[in-house]
């Protein structure tokens, strides 16, 4: 492996299980005191890629233990100086670095307002993790390469384990233990992709789709295909891309789709389908064997759908490095970006 990233991203295997073995005592002591605080809701504050696993936290607090969770506007506190009621809220703020100003902020205002605040970082010393009352230490290493990997994939494993803690299901509990392995054989099955990622090399547009738990999964792909690629990349939830963005597609136009096991399975396919009559070349994601499409990238079956989002982005992780690798590009130092973005 001759690049950070692709070293990156192999260790994410190892990483979710540090942060199994490392976090989990912990983040059911969180569980704790959020059960005793009883949020009416949550706000998540994050910017980039970290914005991204606070999608996953909306269907996976949502759906599994009932909560309602809202994105953050930090510009509302950090522009317009405003101070929204979120005394009955958990606040979490999201930040790999811990760095971003506008992230710290909103938890600053929340603490002094009486909410319940976490923040989720990879730097147990940062403002942001310095700033909430409780901290989730991601516990990955350092991560060298400017496009995240194993910082994504951890941030939305910490999430799931509060789920699990806040639910108390055995089964749910015992299903995250068994991601690092899932991780291991998603990685292994997209080896394969280096035979035909080279064929892309000259789209400068793409889709991702994505719907329910794998809308995160969508968001987070495009920002690397983008990042890496200088390419525009648009995402969308399959509900949506109906809603009009469909027009875009004509002939050749790659959309990659996730599409894995779960409730939105059945309208991926029509879709898929609907994407087929326009000429598209789609490049999908799934564990569905009997799926047709131009192109596949198989994830390994079993995974519940409420997990499936911490390895179902790897492949499309793996996808924007070998892109890149086609055109000749930087895998480590994207040009124009920084490993740190400082927001205020």
């Amino acid at each position: 492996m001759t690049t950070h990233l692709e070293r990156e991203i192999h260790e994410q295997p190892e990483a979710l299980r540090r942060l199994l073995n490392e976090e989990s005592e912990h983040i059911a002591d969180m569980a704790g005191k959020i059960r005793d605080f009883d949020p009416t809701f949550v706000l998540i504050a994050a910017r980039g890629t970290s914005d991204n696993a606070a999608r996953y936290a909306q269907y996976a607090l949502g759906i599994e233990y009932g909560l309602p969770v809202a994105l953050a506007a930090p510009s509302i506190h950090t522009l317009y100086h405003a101070q929204p009621r979120m005394n009955r809220a958990l606040v979490i703020g999201i930040s790999q670095s811990g760095r971003s100003e506008d992230v710290r902020q909103v938890i600053d205002d929340a603490r002094a307002l009486g909410a319940l605040t976490l923040s989720i970082t990879n730097e147990p010393e940062s403002p942001i993790a310095q700033a909430a009352a409780n901290h989730i230490w991601l516990r990955c290493g350092e991560e060298l390469a400017v496009a995240a990997t194993k910082t994504y994939t951890t941030q939305v494993m910490a999430l799931a384990m509060l789920v699990g803690a806040l639910t108390g299901h055995a089964e749910m509990q015992t299903a995250l233990t068994a991601m690092p392995d899932h991780m291991q054989a998603t990685l292994a099955l997209a080896e394969g992709m280096a035979e035909w990622v080279g064929q892309y090399r000259d789209s400068e547009r793409y889709a991702v789709l994505g719907r329910g738990y794998h809308y995160c999964t969508a968001f987070e792909i495009g920002q690397k295909v983008k990042e890496m690629n200088s390419v525009t990349c648009e995402q969308y939830s399959e509900a949506d891309f109906r809603h009009g963005p469909i027009a875009i597609v004509q002939r050749g136009f790659p959309v990659i789709v996730v599409a894995p096991t779960g409730k939105p399975l059945p309208l991926m396919i029509d879709l898929l389908d609907k994407l087929k009559a326009r000429g598209a070349e789609r490049i999908v994601i799934t564990d569905q064997p009997d799926i047709q499409a131009e192109q596949k990238v198989m994830l390994p079956g079993g995974m519940p759908e409420w997990l499936a989002p911490i390895c179902a982005v790897a492949p499309g992780q793996i996808y924007a490095m070998r892109l890149a690798e086609a055109k000749g590009l930087p895998i480590d130092q994207p040009e124009g970006l920084t490993k740190v973005t400082v927001t205020r």
